[in-house]
């Protein structure tokens, strides 16, 4: 996580530099000489064709750390062997056994309470 708000604070620290540029560029131009105007023109448009080609680039260096995490994190599973997965099984459908019948008593119990409170079988 450390190293994800690093990266926001030095993308942070790279745009507002590009924006100190920028306005550097127009407070020269605005002070009356021509030749800056132009290259303030000349800084805008890199500035957006940079945006545009970097757009891609990063959301493509976002899922390639993505799934580079997900590669991290597997390794540090700790995967069960064949007997212990076979506990676990066993250990499930019987849960599910004891559950299922526990639902069944519970269901059959409250129909015939309403059977004999309400008559309908009869």
């Amino acid at each position: 996580m450390a190293k994800k708000e690093r990266q926001k604070r030095s993308a942070r620290k790279a745009r507002a530099a590009e924006r100190a540029e920028l306005e550097a560029t127009r407070a020269a131009s605005q002070a009356g000489s021509k030749e800056p105007a132009k290259k303030a023109d000349a800084t805008v448009a890199k500035a957006s064709t940079k945006k545009a080609e970097s757009k891609p680039a990063k959301k493509q260096g976002r899922i390639r750390s993505y799934f580079s995490a997900v590669k991290a994190e597997m390794h540090r599973v700790v995967w069960p062997d064949k007997n212990e997965l076979r506990s676990y099984s066993i250990a499930v459908i019987v849960m599910l056994i004891v559950f299922g019948v526990c639902v069944w008593l519970v269901d059959t119990g409250f129909v015939a309470v309403l059977v004999g409170f309400t008559g309908l079988r009869g």
